[in-house]
């Protein structure tokens, strides 16, 4: 069964870090690229970062970048997302999936994604 389970989610004040982790499994991670996306109550879904299959091209939403960074360990089938100096407009429902490409800021094509992690930024 082909899955994306994310975790490392919670709560965390303003400024501070937190790593999502993204595991995968039923299929061998190292041949996909994998997506990061957002979801707020009542905001578009927004792509967050990308990375290819190798690890050799990432790509960042200018809301982010310079303070998230996307890498993976094929040995370990996981994607990680650290973010560092969370802001409260970071609050979301992140979610990883498995795309085509990492096209940013072009669309991702989407094969399938988790069931998501929350993340809270609030004091």
């Amino acid at each position: 069964q082909l899955q994306l389970v994310e975790s490392g989610g919670g709560l965390v004040q303003p400024g501070g870090p937190l790593r999502l982790s993204c595991a995968a499994s039923g299929f061998t991670l190292a041949y996909y690229a994998i997506g990061w996306f957002r979801q707020a109550p009542g905001k578009e879904r927004e792509e967050v970062s990308c990375i290819s299959s190798s690890g050799g091209t990432t790509n960042y939403a200018d809301s982010v970048k310079g303070r998230f960074t996307i890498s993976r360990d094929n040995a370990k089938n996981t994607v990680y997302l650290r973010m560092n100096s969370l802001k409260p407009e970071d609050t979301a429902i992140y979610y990883c999936a498995r795309v085509t490409a990492c096209p940013l800021p072009r669309p991702m094509e989407y094969h399938f994604w988790g069931q998501g992690t929350q993340v809270t930024v609030s004091s």
